[in-house]
């Protein structure tokens, strides 16, 4: 006789934790309860600072006044000034850290390099480059029609992208590599950087005062007509954006892995690198060029919310906070105000030493 044969259960396969999804049509986001926390504590702390910053000035306002006026209440006086004099400049603030800090992440993730953003790539410079040439020429009267009627905001961001699309296109070696794409950038942005400084040097004394004002990013002036059209492209790409989430994941994993979820890989890259150029155009054509926001944003916003790579909601709203501090500081450090320009390179220098530190460290371990 045969002994019996002995069936063995079949062992249990280990569950695969999930996390719940947002689901909204055909998008679908990952619910992340310290992304949630921390986005909540982020717009806290930018309309604080917003309320700081509009009860700053010569006629000085507590945060309940700027609350009140806010509120659709307030003294007359007192909603003249913060509405008319001081909220386009402090909305402006917002939207162009938001603008700067998108474009951050959205070049940190083409490249998948913490340094990259409009900055270090170029695009920042190329916008600033066109600015000065069209002040320069306008001022002089060579070119001055011509020029003159596109307009400074105009100028620099067609300047910025087409910075971006040379700096693409000589990138391009059958593809776009990250590494590849940093190291044109980075020439492309010492060119720049020496075409608009032989600008400066060989133009009028009294144009080249007004280029390097605005060279140096100020918020100074600032109204509605830069608030309403950084707003409209800050909504609409912002949107668009929100909307490609999964590609930005994919694309964090590399290439091999993006292709195989069905990423087209230099479309992709191709199309966000062009709406980080247009964001950072727009912020640029706003506000002047406002360096290491674009940086250090994305890095900041990565580390308090712990994704892994760069989140655009967290980075626009640490942008945001960046930028009114920032602007802040700059009008109550010294009895002069300073460009918001100066401050945010002064803070962004150390953090891009750090983040250089913290890379070769990790490449010596």
């Amino acid at each position: 006789m045969t002994a019996p044969a002995t069936t063995h259960p079949a062992p249990d396969r280990p569950t695969v934790p999930s996390r719940p999804a947002l689901r909204l049509g055909p998008i679908s986001l990952v619910w992340r309860p310290r992304m949630v926390v921390v986005c909540l504590a982020l717009v806290v702390a930018t309309f604080l600072l917003l309320c700081v910053g509009l009860g700053r000035g010569d006629y000085p306002l507590s945060v309940p006044q700027v609350l009140a006026v806010l509120a659709g209440g307030g003294e007359q006086l007192d909603r003249f000034i913060v509405l008319e004099l001081r909220l386009p400049r402090g909305l402006a603030a917002v939207l162009v850290g938001a603008a700067l800090a998108v474009s951050g992440a959205l070049t940190q993730t083409v490249s998948r390099n913490p340094l990259a953003s409009p900055d270090i790539l170029g695009i920042t410079a190329g916008a600033s480059a066109a600015a000065v040439a069209l002040i320069v020429a306008t001022g002089s009267g060579v070119l001055g029609g011509a020029l003159g009627a596109l307009g400074l905001p105009l100028a620099a961001l067609l300047g910025g992208l087409l910075t971006a699309a040379a700096v693409y296109v000589l990138a391009w070696r059958g593809g776009v590599e990250g590494f590849r794409l940093v190291l044109i950038g980075i020439g492309a942005n010492a060119l720049f950087v020496a075409l608009t400084n032989w600008m400066l040097v060989s133009a009028d004394i009294n144009d080249v005062s007004q280029a390097q004002v605005w060279l140096t990013g100020s918020l100074n002036g600032a109204g509605w007509s830069q608030v309403v059209p950084t707003a409209l492209a800050l909504a609409v790409l912002g949107g668009w954006l929100v909307t490609g989430a999964f590609t930005m994941g994919a694309l964090r994993l590399g290439d091999d892995t993006a292709r195989s979820l069905g990423v087209r890989l230099q479309t992709q890259r191709a199309v966000l690198l062009l709406s980080a150029c247009a964001l950072a155009g727009i912020a640029t054509a706003a506000a002047g060029p406002i360096g290491f926001v674009a940086l250090a944003a994305p890095q900041v916003a990565l580390r308090l919310v712990r994704s892994p790579g760069p989140p655009l909601i967290a980075s626009a709203l640490t942008g945001a906070a960046l930028v009114v501090a920032a602007d802040i500081l700059a009008r109550t450090v010294l009895p002069v105000a300073l460009p918001v320009g100066l401050v945010t390179s002064a803070l962004g220098g150390p953090f891009l030493l750090y983040l250089l530190v913290r890379s070769n460290r990790k490449v010596s371990v």
